[in-house]
């Protein structure tokens, strides 16, 4: 049985809109496939009528410092986000995600864009870039152009497994990211499964910029913790402005094990595991993370 029927590979961001939008069937972008790829082999997608392959469109394979923001486009594969300068040095989070999804074969074709869009709640891309208080640029096609848009990165998921984009008609582009301030830092870190299958029983980024003592602001992201990633701002909100101190962080903690919605999993572990083990790890990440602002 033949998986797709026809395979475009677009010249730039409007050619990959107009087949998205022309074809007369079931389309789909594909960057790495590492995911859809496998669904449809293993026959959890359908057979698609076309296949859109962004890999030749400049603007969504690099990593650029653009005015105000880091930009990095969707179809950047996770082994140059992990081998970027620029990224080691404005978005560290990030790097230490991508270094932790699959293996060296998977880093080398996977993208970022395919990590965000499959929209699993504990993507490890998706939660760092939660914390990074990323936007994504979004396309849309209309009247034979491509309309652009800003979407913060909370608005782009409905549910597990279940993106915000209209698959036929937008195409993700890539993601901006603020420029570490002075005094700021992001780390990442996730708990597995000792066999070391790739999902991770719990993950979590934490981005913060300090003044002093205080900490002037913090984002932190936890996966999973929902049907859909989002951000822990009740532990933000106990965390921001105040002295950093033993009981601020155990007050943060009790605010962030109210908000998330751990849940029971075969695949991955019990809600009373996942409930216990997210004060280890935020623990240490937030100390990794303000350890890192003094450098």
């Amino acid at each position: 049985m033949k998986l797709w029927e026809n395979y475009h590979l677009a010249q730039d961001v409007n050619d990959a809109l107009s087949v998205l939008a022309a074809s007369t069937g079931s389309a789909r972008i594909i960057s790495g496939g590492t995911d859809l790829l496998l669904d449809l082999q293993q026959g959890r997608h359908p057979p698609l009528h076309t296949l859109v392959d962004v890999t030749a469109i400049p603007e969504m394979t690099g990593i650029q410092i653009r005015q105000d923001y880091v930009f990095v486009g969707a179809a950047v594969p996770l082994n140059q986000i992990v081998s970027s300068p620029i990224l080691k040095e404005q978005a560290l989070a990030l790097v230490e995600a991508c270094s932790l999804i699959g293996g060296p074969q998977v880093r080398n074709t996977a993208t970022l864009g395919g990590n965000v869009a499959h929209a699993l709640p504990a993507a490890d891309g998706t939660i760092a870039l939660l914390a990074l208080d990323a936007q994504a640029e979004v396309a849309a096609f209309d009247a034979g152009t491509d309309e652009r848009r800003l979407v913060p990165l909370e608005q782009m998921f409905l549910g597990p497994g279940k993106s915000a984009l209209d698959q036929r008609n937008e195409l993700l582009i890539g993601f901006r990211i603020t420029p570490g301030k002075e005094e700021s830092a992001s780390s990442f870190q996730r708990v597995m499964r000792p066999q070391g299958v790739a999902i991770a029983i719990l993950n979590m980024a934490i981005w913060l910029q300090r003044r002093d003592d205080l900490v002037e602001d913090i984002h932190i992201a936890v996966g999973p913790a929902g049907p859909k990633p989002f951000r822990m701002s009740a532990a933000e909100d106990v965390l921001r402005g105040q002295p950093f101190d033993d009981l601020l962080k155990e007050r943060a903690l009790a605010a962030l094990q109210s908000q998330a919605h751990f849940r029971t999993s075969r695949h991955r572990s019990t809600k009373a595991y996942r409930q216990h083990v997210v004060g280890v790890l935020f623990r240490e990440v937030l100390a990794r993370t303000w350890e890192r602002t003094y450098s």
